[in-house]
């Protein structure tokens, strides 16, 4: 909702865009041949703690990752500045807290699929 605010608040002056909202990524431009090849490697680099909390939760990491969203455009011309990032998550994870925003919370898992997936919402293979 923060990104929705400032779009409002600066419309006036930059009339309409076009902005990816979502976290901020951990990523690099040289890290996307890392991220489709051995994307864990890559994660473990940019958010080393990542690796043992989804150890002890029994999680594994993605042994790809083939896109990466960039929020730059919207940071720097709406002055967006998100709170919740992978590494924000991982900390809720860590001391229990629900992860995400309240908002978030609230609206819940909204699926893509017309099917229902037994791993979750969505197709994990």
């Amino acid at each position: 909702m923060s990104a929705h605010l400032c779009a409002l608040d600066r419309a006036p002056k930059i009339g309409f865009g076009r902005y990816i909202i979502s976290a901020t990524t951990p990523f690099e431009k040289h890290d996307l041949a890392g991220l489709r090849a051995d994307s864990p490697q890559v994660v473990r680099h940019r958010v080393a703690k990542f690796d043992a909390l989804y150890e002890s939760l029994g999680w594994r990491m993605f042994l790809r990752i083939d896109r990466v969203y960039l929020n730059r455009k919207a940071r720097a011309e709406l002055g967006w500045r998100p709170q919740y990032d992978f590494a924000r998550v991982l900390g809720q994870i860590e001391v229990g807290e629900a992860i995400g925003s309240e908002l978030a919370r609230q609206i819940g898992i909204k699926g893509y699929h017309s099917e229902v997936f037994a791993e979750g919402p969505y197709p994990v293979e």
